[in-house]
């Protein structure tokens, strides 16, 4: 017994406050991407990938080789799989992730200028008030912010809908969002040159549409005509969407400040 009481000491002697650190990290990994995953198509098969660990594992301690090589090379098939399979499920729950309060605490100043979009595109829509708003990524938009009003100020909702207001010299054009402040307001855009765009499309969705075509710039558009909220990216439209998935799209695709 006494023998058995030193083995233990020994055992847990030679754990660092690193070690334990380190064990807690995973298990809370592991039980936030369960929670995550929990109740969508994707647990079952997360479930079978934990039976081949299992196995992989049982495997090497019985020193079965050619059986570990074999589970280990269907382990790694089974991740690509997954990801592959399941990649609406990844997203949404990257989307979940991205919400919680601890990351929105470290993204707040991310979070809050996607809010302040969000409500201006809001309460545009309702005011059937028209709107373009561009927001800048990875291609420089300096040619297209020099054909409008400089401004270099911070984004606010109200000062976005004070923009569009028809009574605004600046309306007819679009604001262009760069690295989370407003750079430029009345700028000019250029239209797509597509034929098959539906011809309930106008003006903005056409400059909207082109602006996608030739930068990875995402652009909001709201229509006075319909009261609506569109998104363009790529070169298409995702139209009529309401304020919580322009959000959500805004959190997984649009800018980070620098």
């Amino acid at each position: 017994m006494e023998k058995f009481f030193n083995t233990i000491l020994n055992t847990f002697s030679g754990i660092r406050v690193n070690d334990v650190f380190d064990i807690l990290l995973v298990a809370f990994v592991i039980y936030q991407v369960f929670m995550l995953l929990y109740e969508t198509r994707a647990i079952q098969m997360l479930k079978g990938f934990i039976v081949i660990l299992f196995f992989v594992v049982a495997a090497k301690l019985l020193e079965l080789n050619t059986m570990t090589w074999i589970l280990t090379g269907l382990g790694t098939i089974w991740i690509i799989a997954f990801i592959i399979v399941f990649q609406p499920e990844l997203r949404r729950a990257l989307v979940e992730l991205g919400q919680n309060r601890f990351f929105k605490f470290i993204f707040k100043e991310h979070g809050q200028l996607y809010r302040e979009i969000r409500e201006s595109a809001v309460i545009l829509a309702k005011k059937k008030i028209g709107a373009l708003i561009v927001l800048e990524r990875e291609v420089n938009l300096k040619s297209f912010i020099d054909t409008g009003t400089k401004l270099d100020a911070e984004t606010t909702s109200e000062l976005l809908v004070a923009i569009f207001n028809t009574k605004s010299p600046l309306h007819d054009g679009a604001v262009i969002i760069r690295e989370g402040r407003i750079a430029a307001a009345g700028c000019i855009l250029p239209l797509t040159q597509k034929e098959d765009v539906e011809q309930m499309y106008g003006m903005r969705h056409r400059a909207a549409i082109g602006i996608s075509e030739e930068t990875d710039a995402i652009t909001i558009i709201v229509s006075e005509e319909r009261h609506t909220i569109s998104l363009a990216i790529g070169g298409k439209i995702t139209p009529d969407i309401d304020g919580d998935t322009l959000l959500e799209i805004l959190s997984l695709y649009a800018p980070k400040i620098r």
